[in-house]
């Protein structure tokens, strides 16, 4: 068997233009196809990823065997020259190729992706609803006041979940956006992030768990004030309190802060989890499958997890492609804690992109038996947006 052409997509949703999935189909002489997604559909990005995709899919991938996936994915690390030194564009690349192949193989075996990562070690999959401050609604909105939060949290679980996640610190009292939270907060804000949480801590009650989420946007100094707030709401985790450019600055809030910490979604490999885990200051380890190197490197960087007893979430915010693979990851390693499932997973611009419509029931997904990742383009959608295709 051999790849004999790739199309790469780099989706334009007109109903969100700030949402772009960036998927690839890679084709073979034997009619098996697979399909796999970059990590960059949010933000600033995709299109670089798209066009990283074109250069690999030339260099190595035309008449390649598809079911040698490691050594593809050493020689995309050390012949692309930029994997060595890390970054996102290239390992959306890299991550979106490699998921598509192990789909292939999955086909052309007959199986379901997560038994050749090793069979089924959870039956079912807990999940929670992510991103509160969005909604959780067919529609996109931007939540202000706190009561808009609690009712965010119970339409959550009115879809059966019993743990949300929420970023009470991305709007301040008028909806705009903060993009640096490094200078020490003031009392005001501090009121206002405390009513959104106990509005939501309110409306669940305390059997319910909550994630308190930051996006990397304070300092050192204002995530240790926040982390008071995560305590004192009896949160669950509390995720990406601090960047990633510095891995002291993890070390100083665990240090300071009663609660769990996560984060990941920003670490691309092995080498870069490396600190946080010897370290120990992360608690639950966020991988994202669309950034970290698709199945060959993600399943390594969650068993290398296990070695410190991390928790495993993979960080799901993308098209219907990633919570694919995301599902077949965690349906396979011991150390998984709990599924994300972005409140965009559940608007009708980001379910019609494939033909499946990954959704969980009762707060509860269960991995697809499909042979691959269970899970195909809608080409009546997905061929309006831009294309490139690699012969």
């Amino acid at each position: 068997m051999k790849i004999n052409h790739v199309e790469i997509f780099d989706i334009h949703c007109p109903e969100r233009t700030a949402w772009n999935p960036v998927f690839v189909r890679i084709h073979t002489d034997e009619g098996v196809t697979g399909v796999g997604e970059a990590g960059l559909a949010y933000d600033l990005g995709h299109s670089a990823a798209a066009n990283m995709i074109k250069e690999f899919s030339e260099a190595f991938l035309i008449g390649f065997d598809p079911f040698q996936t490691e050594n593809l994915w050493s020689r995309m690390l050390r012949e692309s020259f930029w994997g060595l030194g890390g970054g996102p564009v290239v390992y959306a690349a890299m991550s979106a190729i490699d998921t598509a192949l192990w789909d292939i193989k999955g086909k052309a075996l007959g199986l379901p992706v997560y038994q050749l990562l090793g069979g089924k070690v959870n039956q079912k999959l807990r999940t929670y609803a992510s991103q509160l401050q969005f909604d959780w609604d067919k529609e996109f909105k931007a939540l202000k006041a706190p009561d808009e939060y609690a009712e965010a949290a119970l339409k959550a679980l009115a879809d059966g979940y019993d743990a949300v996640k929420v970023d009470p610190i991305m709007y301040d009292k008028d909806g705009n956006t903060y993009f640096d939270r490094t200078k020490i907060i003031s009392k005001a804000e501090m009121k206002l992030y405390h009513s959104r949480m106990a509005a939501i801590r309110h409306a669940v009650g305390d059997e319910v768990d909550i994630i308190f989420e930051c996006h990397s946007l304070p300092g050192a100094t204002t995530a240790i004030q926040l982390g008071e707030i995560a305590e004192e709401y009896g949160c669950m985790y509390y995720e990406e309190p601090v960047n990633y450019l510095n891995p002291s600055l993890h070390s100083k809030v665990a240090d300071k802060v009663n609660v769990p910490i996560a984060g990941g979604e920003r670490l691309y490999n092995r080498w870069q989890v490396r600190p946080y885990l010897e370290e120990q200051s992360v608690d639950v380890l966020q991988p994202d499958i669309g950034l970290c190197g698709g199945f060959t490197e993600t399943k390594k960087v969650c068993d290398y997890a296990d070695i410190f007893d991390v928790r495993i979430q993979a960080h799901v915010c993308g098209g219907p492609v990633s919570t694919a693979a995301s599902l077949h990851l965690e349906t396979a390693i011991p150390n998984f804690l709990i599924h994300e499932h972005h409140t965009y997973a559940i608007k009708q611009w980001n379910r019609e992109l494939c033909i499946q419509d990954p959704q969980p029931k009762n707060g509860f997904f269960e991995v697809s038996e499909a042979p691959g990742i269970g899970i195909e383009l809608n080409d009546e959608v997905v061929m309006k947006s831009p294309r490139i295709v690699v012969r």
